[in-house]
């Protein structure tokens, strides 16, 4: 979802002068669907990650290597008939590994130039940079200046990427508002992320928050009910008005470290953070940590979110 939602910007710009279609998934489409109504999309086989409640992500994903091979060779197949049929100039992939072309001008939209992994870190690099630098010319969210980005070492100072790196800059589909506003919340939670780790996190800091007086506001990122004691506001799904709004009106921010919320919390200019990583998502537990030390956010692992002061 946040490689979807951190397109809507580029998308946007590209509009003014271009013809764009839209490559959607089952789970990106509502998200293109509510922004772009009137673009013409085309269904793309989806890599359908999933996580573990006990395995890391990345041995999962070791496993699971082959199919997503597949799905490469899939969508890159599908890409030469789109070329040809459509008659396209610039392909534009987010973190979509086939998306290249012998003729048109592919870009690689990427904030992980360098993987984090605890073991077989050379072996996954080599095959990361294989596929990135199939393209033309690589595009990073970020700043290029090592004193202010936001993805620390994961797109900084990276050898071995031959197309040419182009910064463009955090992107962010959300809306920051100069007006003044109330602080209604002392916690604001966003809740984002596959299951079964949504559904964990979720329970967690309920069970934190269900005695006290802490004003929390819960955007829960599912519609399957579940009971939601009274002490904690909620709304399954909000909109980007919405969070931009909730961000403004809560002293406090608890989010994953996921790339995508971490840039919208900088568009918005909030640095009362405090980051869980997904469990065994190397590159989260990396960018809470940098976060942490660069930007003085706070560091709650899930499985100390009990013994955590809140």
């Amino acid at each position: 979802m946040g490689h979807a939602t951190r397109c809507v910007p580029l998308i946007k710009k590209l509009l003014q002068h271009n013809r764009i279609i839209l490559g959607v998934t089952a789970l990106t489409k509502p998200v293109f669907d509510q922004e772009f109504p009137q673009l013409q999309q085309i269904v793309l086989p989806a890599y359908n990650i999933t996580y573990s409640k006990r395995i890391p992500l990345w041995l999962k994903l070791l496993g699971d290597s082959g199919r997503i091979k597949r799905i490469i060779r899939q969508e890159h197949e599908l890409l030469k008939s789109i070329v040809s049929e459509c008659l396209v100039d610039v392909v534009i992939s987010d973190n979509r590994f086939g998306l290249y072309h012998n003729t048109a001008y592919t870009v690689f939209i990427t904030h992980q130039l360098s993987l984090k992994t605890p073991v077989f870190s050379g072996q996954a690099n080599r095959v990361n940079r294989r596929y990135i630098n199939r393209f033309r010319e690589v595009w990073v969210p970020d700043y290029e200046s090592d004193k202010i980005c936001l993805s620390g070492e994961l797109a900084h100072h990276v050898k071995g990427i031959y197309p040419p790196l182009r910064y463009i800059g955090p992107q962010s589909r959300l809306v920051a508002e100069e007006t003044e506003a109330e602080c209604l919340y002392d916690y604001l939670v966003l809740l984002s992320g596959p299951e079964p780790q949504r559904t964990i996190l979720e329970s967690l800091l309920i069970a934190k928050f269900q005695h006290g007086n802490r004003r929390v506001m819960l955007v829960r990122g599912t519609n399957i009910s579940r009971e939601i004691p009274p002490t904690v506001t909620f709304i399954d799904f909000a909109s980007p008005a919405q969070i931009s709004a909730f961000v403004k009106i809560s002293a406090q921010v608890i989010c994953r470290s996921g790339y995508s919320t971490l840039m919208d919390m900088h568009h918005l200019g909030k640095k009362e953070l405090i980051l869980v990583p997904t469990h065994g998502q190397t590159e989260q537990e990396y960018l809470a940590k940098y976060w942490q030390e660069k930007f003085g956010a706070r560091q709650m692992l899930q499985n100390n979110i009990q013994h955590f002061n809140l």
